[in-house]
């Protein structure tokens, strides 16, 4: 192992040295006017970054447990759930709501494909559910899907709009009360730039209904003991308050550089890297309409071994890439573009990929992925 990693996986992602510094500030206790105001501070921040006028939960616990608080205050045991399942994570967002005793009916589209909005509205117009599932961006296959397109065929039903946005928040754009997202989780460790530890979690008029009528049992997930709490600026449980003060350092990078432009620079990230991986002679799991601005699905080569060619990767050149899951494993590459990422971070791992390629036989020609990248980076055709 080299001494000097690039990590590129989709989660946990780099830490920038400015919030690794403000995480490192004394201890202050949850309870005081000090840690109120930075409570209203960022929540004020996190509702802009959101596209919402509704409040921001800040809980402390992974994205799995901000999705889990979604379907323990909207689903009851017996209610249909409609799951649109693009890969992994789709499926587990799924499997969270059979755990609260939904019956759930799955769209599945084919790994690589986007949710098929034809589908859904079929599905929405022969019955009722009490709640549609989606994942905004499915890192296992590097699918970004229309949440948008979604939100407006949800909005004709009484279902709830319940999005898994772990992977997409601070690094695409998301317009929560424009689209019609009832309630939205993300967490920390992607494309904010901080350590696992915190979800975040919005939640529209339109859900608090479900909410309150709600039948599943919660202590910890509770949003109205959340929402009660918030109400007195504080948080309902003891918080990560370190978590906090490093989300704030992460918040003011983003603001710096201006939302638009981190949106813009993850687009122009991800269309290098499926540039480079064309011009290596590889192609990328996902479609250009529909792949992700974050992390990119790399196929594999049939001559390959996929896992020996991310060790050589891993111990040669320091550099880490995720690998399949599922009926993926050992077929692809993920490479993370999110959060603390830049062009030269995508210039690195391609360099490494060509040269761990070369290294087993492939017919790489060394340079032509680089070359490609470079000239989307200076926009030279």
């Amino acid at each position: 192992m080299q001494d000097k990693s690039y990590l590129m996986i989709p989660g946990p992602t780099p830490v920038p040295p400015r919030v690794m510094a403000a995480m490192s500030r004394p201890m202050t206790g949850h309870r005081s006017e000090e840690f109120a105001a930075l409570l209203e501070r960022l929540e004020e921040r996190l509702g802009t970054l959101f596209g919402t006028e509704n409040p921001v939960f800040i809980l402390t616990n992974s994205g799995t447990g901000g999705l889990e608080t979604a379907i323990a205050n909207t689903v009851s045991p017996g209610d249909r759930v409609l799951a649109l399942v693009t890969g992994n994570f789709g499926e587990r967002f799924a499997n969270i709501a059979r755990a609260y005793g939904a019956t759930v009916v799955e769209a599945a589209s084919p790994w690589g494909e986007p949710v098929d909005l034809a589908e859904v509205g079929r599905l929405l117009a022969r019955e009722d559910f009490k709640c549609v599932l989606a994942t905004h961006n499915e890192t296992s296959t590097g699918v970004a899907n229309d949440i948008a397109g979604i939100g407006r065929l949800v909005a004709g039903s009484d279902a709830l709009l319940l999005v898994d946005g772990v992977s997409s928040i601070g690094g695409m754009e998301i317009r929560v009360d424009e689209w019609g997202v009832d309630i939205l989780g993300t967490a920390s460790q992607k494309a904010f730039m901080l350590p696992p530890g915190l979800a975040f979690v919005s939640v529209s008029e339109k859900a608090w209904a479900r909410v309150e009528q709600n039948r599943s049992p919660r202590f910890y997930f509770s949003l109205p003991a959340h929402r009660k709490s918030l109400l007195n600026r504080n948080t309902a449980y003891t918080p990560a308050v370190s978590l906090f003060y490093g989300l704030e350092a992460a918040l003011d990078m983003i603001f710096t550089e201006g939302p638009a432009n981190v949106y813009q620079r993850h687009i122009l990230l991800g269309r290098a890297v499926r540039s480079a991986v064309r011009a290596m002679g590889l192609a990328t799991l996902a479609g250009d309409a529909w792949a992700s601005p974050t992390v990119t699905a790399i196929c594999a080569p049939d001559s390959v071994a996929a896992d020996d060619i991310r060790q050589d990767l891993r111990n040669l050149w320091g550099v880490v890439l995720a690998g399949g899951q599922g009926g993926l494993k050992g077929k692809i590459w993920r490479m993370a573009h999110m959060g603390f990422a830049g062009q030269m971070d995508v210039l690195t791992g391609i360099g490494a990929l060509e040269m761990a390629l070369y290294r087993k036989g492939y017919p790489v020609s060394l340079g032509r992925g680089l070359a490609a990248a470079e000239k989307v980076f200076l926009e030279v055709e």
